[in-house]
């Protein structure tokens, strides 16, 4: 076995026009597909958008690697009972919905075996939507490797450190941390603390990019160098492998008789990256009201609509609340989107109990929501001649344009709170017309 298992370096900046190689040398000078490529090795393009897209657009990087990626044997369907895009078993449903954490396995379960679809919209046919999953495994993947032909995937670990090496290299990322595995690029997922358990947002629509800034300026919200992009790392084994490909909303599987994770050398743009949510730059409101969640946007998926997204991926982090005279928590709110929350660490300053680590929510086009009662009253009630400083918590929400479908498995769940309702029966009539 030859390879660079130890290398953990990553570049900066989001993007970025990258160049890497694990071996002096390999790397072409001056054009992208020699005639003879150093070391013996092959010459790959892997293109993320098409030939003719934008240039600010254009996503494409050139691989150089031991064995193309062409060579493996045909691909025959795999069934998977809990990961899908089927998101028509069930009625889309405009009630409040939550969910417990969902429980770890008692069975081996890897990252991939362990993945349970919660609901989406739109699909791999159309290039548009979300899918939105679960994961709980106890196992690292051990000689199989997945790919996602139909999306990106967002991976957001809650419990569990994963150590996910991709074929352009290694991302180690914890809690508080995100990955992002561009639509695909082959990896598998280990399991450094033995367990793990998260969320997972599989964008089928626009690449994940920064939002705009406008009036927030140059230096607002997540910075491009605070993102990492592993460098080249390779694993040059032969053996029996399975290689696993989400294709057109099912899993298909073949044999492979080498690691596909055999990348010697890269260059472009197209690449896997991680980013630590810790180091977002939170902007709030100093002076009048609780500004809404956009400007807590670390990644959007445009769609084509102007100011419109395909999917926001947006933060509530330990921020200062420090506006006189307004109710400080987030606002009771209905919403042309629809918005799929999860909460990686802490409590949500919305919700006083119910919501819990590794738990969800889900509220759809226009469905009322806010604060529960007792949130409510502890906040109309509070002093706010001082400021509060809310640490310690990190809530997120895939936001979506179009109505999130929950699949049927997630409707029938044990882990789905059939009394979540009852957290708002509690708030108080207060009208008074003779009130001064």
């Amino acid at each position: 076995m030859s390879h660079t298992d130890d290398t953990r370096g990553y570049q900066t900046g989001f993007g970025n026009e990258f160049a890497t190689e694990a071996v002096d040398g390999v790397l072409p000078s001056g054009q992208n597909s020699p005639q003879r490529v150093a070391k013996g090795l092959y010459a790959e393009q892997l293109s993320g958008s098409a030939f003719t897209a934008p240039r600010h657009r254009n996503r494409r990087s050139w691989l150089y690697r031991i064995r193309p990626a062409a060579q493996h044997s045909p691909f025959t369907e795999r069934r998977h009972a809990t990961f899908h895009n089927r998101f028509d078993e069930a009625p889309a449903t405009p009630n409040q919905l939550r969910w417990e954490p969902l429980p770890m396995p008692a069975q081996a379960t890897d990252f991939l075996d362990g993945l349970v679809t919660m609901g989406g919209n739109g699909g791999a046919a159309e290039q548009a939507g979300i899918g939105i999953h679960l994961y709980c495994a106890n196992r690292s993947m051990e000689g199989r490797y997945f790919y996602d032909a139909d999306g990106e995937l967002l991976i957001v670990p809650q419990q569990g450190r994963l150590r996910v090496r991709t074929e352009l290299g290694v991302l180690d990322v914890e809690p508080l941390e995100i990955a992002v595995v561009p639509r695909g690029i082959r990896f598998l997922v280990e399991l450094p603390d033995g367990e793990a358990r998260g969320y997972v947002a599989e964008n089928f629509g626009t690449p994940l990019h920064l939002p705009d800034l406008g009036p927030i300026g140059a230096n607002g919200l997540a910075q491009p160098r605070d993102f990492l992009t592993p460098v080249a790392a390779y694993e040059d084994i032969d053996g029996e492998f399975e290689l696993v490909a989400k294709f057109q909303g099912n899993l298909w599987a073949a044999s492979i008789g080498h690691s596909p994770l055999d990348v010697v050398a890269w260059h472009g743009n197209y690449a896997p990256y991680k980013y630590d949510l810790r180091r977002f730059n939170t902007i709030g409101s100093i002076a009048v009201d609780h500004p809404d969640p956009s400007i807590f946007t670390v990644l959007t998926s445009s769609s084509d609509t102007p100011g419109v997204a395909n999917m926001d991926f947006v933060i509530f982090p330990p921020r200062w609340l420090v506006a006189e005279h307004t109710f400080r928590p987030p606002y009771f709110h209905r919403n042309v989107a629809s918005e799929f929350m999860g909460l990686i660490d802490g409590a949500y300053d919305a919700k006083a109990g119910g919501f819990v680590p590794g738990g969800a929510s889900l509220h759809n086009c226009m469905s009322g929501h806010g604060p529960d009662a007792a949130s409510f009253e502890k906040a109309s009630a509070a002093d706010t001649s001082r400021p509060d400083h809310i640490v310690g918590t990190m809530a997120f929400m895939f936001e979506t344009r179009k109505v999130i479908r929950p699949s049927r498995q997630a409707l029938e769940s044990t882990a789905l709170q059939g009394d979540y309702y009852e957290c708002w029966r509690g708030l108080k009539k207060h009208f008074d017309p003779s009130a001064t």
